[in-house]
């Protein structure tokens, strides 16, 4: 018999935000309470959707959050996908959380919401409270899937989209079988080329490494076990962030150990919480 678990009202809605004289509507999904709000960002190729279980988790009742799909990504549009970049998303997500009025939280994001997430947190380093960067881009090295739009150019998008999805169907790393199989239904083809482009830009120029390794708020590097030789772990370890290695995991840890993903999340923001002695919203 399931048990049913108190829970707040998950709302989903849309916003329209105006943007360098761009027109992006935003599909959200968001949950309201007393404590401080968790904000998640997602990577390329996945939609809010990656975190909406924590709806039905009970180490986060009442705990409000916020997710949202990138333009181009799930239900999100923008009227010139040709002008995506990581700039560009972190401006979307300071209007978001301008829209709704949050300016402090807990910051969550993924591959491409982690370099976002970054660049985000440099900007508002008084607000957030604590990151957990889930295998974001750091350094080169972490640009495995973005760099295929230099190493396997292709005029059309669609069939750099067909052979992208090849290689990652292929390749022996834990979640890349279920990333590729959904890829083509949650991500625009126009969206790919700039998306790229950018995070490799960011990655290869942006010092993203020495931007997480300075911040001041507590930090969490979470990565899947198939990356546990990343050549940048001892540095996170000496800049005092907490690594949680997932177990049979690779990049994907949400699609292949979710449940270990979330217990280390709420056991991180437990901790945070309970030695700043209270919320803030």
């Amino acid at each position: 018999m399931t048990k049913a678990i108190d829970h707040q009202p998950v709302m989903r809605q849309a916003i329209e935000l105006h943007i360098n004289n761009l027109s992006i509507n935003l599909s959200v999904i968001r949950r309201e309470g007393p404590l401080t709000p968790i904000i998640f960002l997602h990577g390329f190729g996945g939609t809010k959707e990656d975190y909406v279980d924590i709806s039905f988790n009970p180490l986060f009742a009442g705990r409000p959050f916020l997710a949202y799909d990138a333009p181009g990504s799930g239900e999100s549009t923008m009227e010139d996908l040709s002008q995506l970049s990581m700039p560009l998303l972190v401006s979307i997500a300071e209007e978001v959380l301008s829209y709704f009025k949050i300016s402090h939280y807990h910051l969550v994001g993924h591959s491409m919401g982690g370099l976002v997430s970054t660049l985000l947190a440099q900007r508002q380093s008084s607000s957030v409270q604590s990151y957990i960067n889930i295998k974001g881009n750091l350094a080169p090295e972490d640009c495995f899937l973005s760099r295929q739009v230099l190493d396997y150019p292709a005029d059309d998008p669609e069939i750099f989209i067909e052979e992208f999805i090849k290689r990652t169907r292929q390749s022996p790393l834990y979640g890349n079988g279920l990333y590729a199989a959904s890829f083509r239904a949650k991500v625009q083809a126009a969206t790919v080329r700039p998306t790229f482009e950018s995070m490799v830009d960011c990655t290869d120029n942006g010092q993203l490494l020495e931007t997480f390794e300075g911040f001041g708020f507590p930090r969490m590097y979470m990565f899947g076990e198939q990356y546990a030789s990343l050549s940048y772990l001892p540095r996170l370890v000496q800049a005092g962030v907490e690594l949680a290695e997932i177990p049979h995991s690779g990049h994907f840890v949400m699609y292949s150990n979710p449940v270990a993903m979330w217990e280390r999340i709420a056991q991180f923001i437990s901790r945070v919480e309970y030695f700043k002695g209270g919320n803030k919203r």
